[in-house]
């Protein structure tokens, strides 16, 4: 599986300057035509909030981007201080919002001590703050989410996945790294260990159960070539490890669809209204 995943590693190059390129125009675009002007997002000082961030600052300008700073009481303090380090180079505005009573009040009230309800939680909360602090600036919630974590189900649904757009959404994480050396983020927001910091050693990979680099390779010929479990093997991936992800992405398909509407009228909304543009978006 691991030389299947090294030998593929070129498919998931991408050109940098032409991603860039349209996920700047894509923010420009959907923003404005949204009725928008600004951009809110959570800044964590992992890498993907960091490219997001990044782009913004890009497509709208560094005077309409507000990074929200979202720690518990549990996180790293690398963590915020990595965070601060693009709000300074970006030169964007930011606040920060402790989310550590808010949390704890509601899980020590419910004696919740599981680490995933907990995490859960503290996505959530987040996502609280991030869309009440949108209303008030009236700024959309851009998303931080990569293809990987999607494809897969890693995301808290209604917490770290909710956005009104997002940017990173069609990158895998593989590609999300490549992006982020050409946008300019610091080096050590690449190279640090992927985690959602919601308690103390959690880290992706090792909650996936797979590295990025295993997954990005597998998750390329699997939906973007369409390939079957024979060409897999064939590649060279392990045939429990191509069973264990295709489980993955179906048992998780739920969270990257919008609620399922019961059918009753002529025209049901993400049925057969899904026509936005006749009506100027």
């Amino acid at each position: 599986m691991e030389s299947a995943s090294r030998d593929h590693e070129t498919a998931l190059n991408i050109n940098t300057d032409i991603v860039k390129q349209m996920l700047v125009q894509f923010l420009k675009d959907q923003t404005h035509n949204a009725g928008f002007q600004k951009a809110v997002l959570g800044l964590s000082g992992g890498v993907d909030s960091a490219v997001s961030a990044y782009l913004c600052a890009e497509a709208l300008g560094k005077e309409n981007v507000l990074a929200v700073l979202l720690p518990h009481k549990s996180s790293s303090p690398h963590s915020m201080k990595d965070a601060q380090g693009v709000v300074r180079q970006l030169g964007i505005k930011s606040e920060t919002v402790d989310i550590s009573a808010m949390v704890d009040a509601y899980c020590d009230e419910r004696k919740i001590t599981d680490n995933v309800r907990r995490g859960n939680i503290m996505a959530r909360m987040r996502m609280i703050v991030l869309y009440d602090i949108s209303a008030r600036e009236r700024a959309l919630v851009i998303g931080t989410s990569n293809k990987t974590e999607l494809m897969v189900g890693y995301g808290t649904l209604y917490g770290d996945t909710a956005c009104a757009i997002n940017p990173l959404g069609d990158l895998y994480k593989t590609q999300i790294w490549q992006l982020a050396e050409k946008l300019g983020v610091p080096q050590q927001i690449i190279d640090k260990k992927p985690t959602a910091d919601l308690w103390e050693g959690q880290t992706d990979e090792g909650e996936i159960g797979f590295t990025y680099s295993q997954l990005d390779s597998l998750l390329y010929h699997l939906i973007d070539e369409r390939r079957t479990d024979k060409e897999l093997t064939e590649l060279g991936f392990e045939s429990e490890f191509i069973q264990k992800v295709k489980s993955l992405i179906q048992k998780n398909q739920f969270k990257r669809r919008p609620s399922i509407i019961a059918k009753v009228s002529y025209r049901t909304v993400n049925v057969d209204f899904r026509y936005v543009r006749d009506w100027g978006i």
